[in-house]
């Protein structure tokens, strides 16, 4: 759910008018849920832009006054039936200036158990794939998860993780 708006802006090079439109949208969520054993825990979806079934971490939308980890604890639950004992925030990052002001906000969630049903809302389907925490790079770099907010929880996860003294690899 999104408002497009239009704005004129000048340029602070040349001076003229320019149109300029952008996207406005509440705040999102993505939350990387491990399991005990060590297994993340990721959904499948149809997801109608790309036409296929994506793998993703669970996520949505931030809604009206709720705190973020409320809505990644929620979005967990629903979208997956699982729980954590935890939800660590990861970071921030916005999903594109050029159109969006909203911030995608990620976390990662420790100890996830399955608790529940899936709970999916009337236009959402998912399916939860448990996959080990070592086939995360290898899905990404191969193109098995390529949705790019999920691709920058997973960088988020992996910087916060990394020691400061460890190269770039």
């Amino acid at each position: 759910m999104f408002d497009v708006q239009r704005s004129r802006a000048r340029s602070p090079r040349t001076g003229l008018l320019h149109d300029f439109y952008g996207l406005d949208c509440a705040d999102w969520v993505n939350v990387i849920p491990f399991t005990p054993e060590g297994e993340a825990v990721l959904v499948q979806q149809y997801r109608h832009g790309a036409d296929r079934v994506t793998l993703e971490a669970p996520g949505g939308i931030v809604d009206p006054g709720e705190d973020p980890v409320e809505a990644a604890a929620r979005e967990l639950l629903e979208e997956t039936g699982y729980r954590a004992d935890e939800i660590l925030p990861l970071g921030g990052v916005n999903p594109n200036p050029a159109l969006f002001g909203n911030r995608l906000h990620a976390f990662v969630a420790r100890g996830a158990r399955r608790v529940a049903e899936i709970a999916n809302d009337h236009s959402e389907e998912t399916c939860v794939t448990l996959v080990p925490a070592r086939e995360l790079r290898r899905l990404v770099l191969e193109g098995g998860i390529d949705h790019a907010l999920v691709v920058a929880a997973l960088g988020l996860l992996a910087l916060r993780e990394r020691s400061d003294t460890e190269p770039w690899g």
